[in-house]
């Protein structure tokens, strides 16, 4: 329905190195989730600090790396969680959902990682997989659990500058990424197990409306992390297939950037020179990757 996109291949920045590979570890995560998951790690949630680092999860084994412009994995915290997705504060904390724990704060500077919001109306979250900050300081984050097609309850929820959780969404087949408009008045949500990219409009004084189906997929296993571009333009990782898909901000694919290693990419963030670089997860094979593009990446930092 829409042109043939142009296809090219990402390249090999850097892979988990073999003495941080696990083998023979027990992992309740792992061994929790359908399929057949990687024994060594689960990659998730890169971020850029300030600096030029790029940070990760493995969320089968509770750890975060730091790994370097040179591609050097450093371990910063093992700890009894579930780390998925990252988002860094301006003042340098480390915000992570965390699908055991609920949203954790992590001080790089002490090192020391802490509860933020674990419960909403008293009732313990699903288990949240992506988070991100909007200009204005509020952060948004998805609850997925083991939801899908099957149960769609899955939930999105926004957390006030305050501090108060406002629960936006609660009927997503598995909700996964989620990235904020460049003009944040859009949150576009990856539906993972209905293969589908949400447009979730939001209100000036609370809630959303008219939340549409922006893109639907096929194949592979659904959108998992997302990213967008200075123009709009999303970028979609696509499990099972390898693939990194690029659309404009009308919602056309433009662009297929495919894995040299592995099929399990999952999450993208844009870095480099000029943040005119897309680095990506490939959990398979525990690589990060990277690709040159056309459009540079929004600087996701949240308040100050």
């Amino acid at each position: 329905m829409f042109a043939q996109p142009t296809t090219i291949e990402a390249s090999i920045f850097t892979e988990l190195p073999d003495s941080l590979r696990m083998h023979g570890e027990p992992s309740e995560w792992r061994e929790g989730q359908p399929g057949n998951q990687p024994e060594h790690s689960l990659l998730e949630g890169p971020a850029f600090d300030r600096e030029g680092n790029l940070w990760c999860v493995d969320i089968a084994y509770g750890r975060i790396f730091k790994v370097s412009p040179e591609g050097e994995f450093e371990v910063m915290i093992t700890y009894d969680g579930e780390p998925n997705g990252l988002a860094f504060h301006a003042d340098g904390r480390l915000f992570i959902a965390d699908y055991k724990n609920g949203i954790m704060v992590f001080d790089p500077q002490s090192g020391t990682i802490k509860p933020y919001l674990q419960r909403h109306h008293l009732e313990r979250l699903k288990a949240v997989n992506d988070l991100t900050f909007s200009l204005s300081g509020e952060l948004f984050f998805t609850d997925q659990g083991m939801t899908g097609l099957h149960d769609p309850t899955g939930r999105v929820f926004r957390v006030r500058s305050d501090g108060t959780p406002e629960l936006l969404l609660n009927n997503v087949p598995s909700p996964n990424g989620l990235v904020l408009s460049p003009d944040n008045q859009v949150l576009y949500v990856a539906a993972t197990r209905g293969n589908s990219i949400w447009r979730v409009p939001l209100l000036p004084g609370g809630g959303v409306a008219k939340v549409g189906l922006f893109i639907q997929m096929s194949g592979g296993q659904g959108p998992d992390g997302l990213a967008i571009d200075r123009d709009g333009g999303l970028v979609i990782c696509h499990i099972g297939l390898g693939t990194i898909w690029q659309a404009n901000p009308r919602g056309e694919i433009v662009r297929r950037i495919v894995s040299p290693k592995g099929l399990h990419t999952t999450n993208a963030a844009f870095g480099g020179v000029d943040n005119k670089e897309l680095f990506i997860t490939e959990s398979e094979s525990g690589t990060l990757l990277r690709c040159p593009v056309e459009v540079a990446g929004l600087g996701l930092f949240g308040p100050a």
